[in-house]
């Protein structure tokens, strides 16, 4: 009885912990309306707001919603995304920046009546890279690894197969912003959801390689 007990006890501290860990991120650009419940966050994403960066549009707009916590390590995050989406560009994922001029986001992506597996790496510029799927899905989970100078982005529709979709450079041992974004560059918004977010620390790769010959 006493070790059930304890074992309750740990999954109940558990289960608060996740739900504290996302009361105690912070907002950038912070939308409206949003609530974290019990352990997920639905935003109603702002309208007409975006993260871009100057090349192909020519314009460069950093107005969309993020709800973020600071790593200066190694780390794998996850998350389980849904959304009704509803027009173009409508998009959510994970936001791994720096700075206005450094970030990668990756998430799903709303694109003339499509979902695509959508990526964006911003170093002074940004590009953009997507994956069209066959048909609409109701939700995706999206992982990313960040070892070294590297990020590496994989997409689930299940949480146990997972495949990568990029892998891109970004400056190491130099703290990051990693949470939650979602935009709403041409519509009048859309609810957004975000289940399961997780982030696990990595120990750091060339102290491990250190360890290994001393």
């Amino acid at each position: 009885m006493k070790k059930l007990f304890i074992t309750i006890a740990a999954v109940l501290l558990t289960a608060t912990s996740m739900a504290q860990s996302l009361e105690r991120m912070q907002w950038f650009n912070e939308p409206e309306s949003w609530e974290i419940k019990d352990g997920t966050l639905i935003m109603d994403v702002t309208p007409h707001s975006d993260f871009w960066r100057i090349s192909h549009y020519g314009f460069t707009v950093d107005d969309g919603p993020v709800l973020y916590t600071t790593r200066g390590g190694e780390f794998e995050v996850k998350v389980k995304i849904s959304g009704d989406y509803v027009t173009r560009f409508d998009q959510a994922g994970l936001m791994i920046r720096i700075d206005k001029e450094n970030y990668v986001k990756a998430g799903i992506e709303y694109v003339d009546g499509k979902y695509n597996l959508s990526a964006v790496v911003t170093h002074h510029t940004s590009d953009w890279s997507v994956i069209k799927l066959d048909k609409p899905v109701p939700f995706v989970w999206i992982k990313a690894l960040r070892r070294l100078d590297a990020i590496e982005i994989f997409y689930s529709f299940d949480d146990k197969e997972y495949t990568m979709m990029r892998n891109c450079w970004m400056e190491d041992n130099t703290p990051v912003m990693v949470g939650m974004m979602a935009a709403c560059p041409d519509g009048e918004g859309f609810k957004a959801k975000f289940e399961h977010f997780q982030i696990k620390h990595l120990p750091d790769q060339r102290r491990l390689e250190w360890l290994e010959k001393h």
